[in-house]
């Protein structure tokens, strides 16, 4: 399977390693945040995924613990229609503290899936099903 990479940016190229299953993505640009601020984070690459898939984008473990931003959108979704030569990959992150994230830093990782199978929606006017219990329910006593 091959992922096409435009790099956007001049930073370090991203490679997969082998101790992991996802693919480190870069910061693009030297970043300075107050506590607070918004910021999408440029990370240097447009991508082409292979027909079907699509990206899920997560920080790396170690991103809060080393700069406080948080990904606002809880995980990043890279739809397969966003592969043009402009269509840079951002980390939408939001500062807790104030922070300066140098250029190159490893800040985020990728991994791609197949994506949304074709399917039709049903409108019903019952699932048939038993009820579980509502959200939270697991492990209620």
């Amino acid at each position: 399977m091959r992922i096409k990479i435009k790099y956007t940016r001049d930073i370090l190229p991203i490679e997969k390693i082998k101790q992991g299953a996802w693919i480190d993505l870069r910061c693009g640009e030297d970043i300075q945040l107050k506590a607070g601020d918004y910021c999408q984070i440029p990370l240097g690459v447009a991508m082409e995924l292979p027909k079907g898939f699509e990206a899920l984008v997560v920080p790396r473990s170690s991103t809060f613990r080393k700069y406080g931003i948080l990904l606002v959108n809880s995980v990043g979704v890279i739809d397969p229609a966003y592969c043009g030569d402009n269509d840079e990959w951002c980390f939408p992150a939001y500062a807790t503290r104030d922070v300066v994230i140098p250029k190159n830093e490893r800040i985020c990782q990728f991994r791609i899936l197949y994506g949304q199978p074709d399917c039709e929606l049903a409108v019903v006017d019952s699932l048939d099903n038993p009820d579980r219990g509502g959200l939270g329910s697991t492990g209620r006593v």
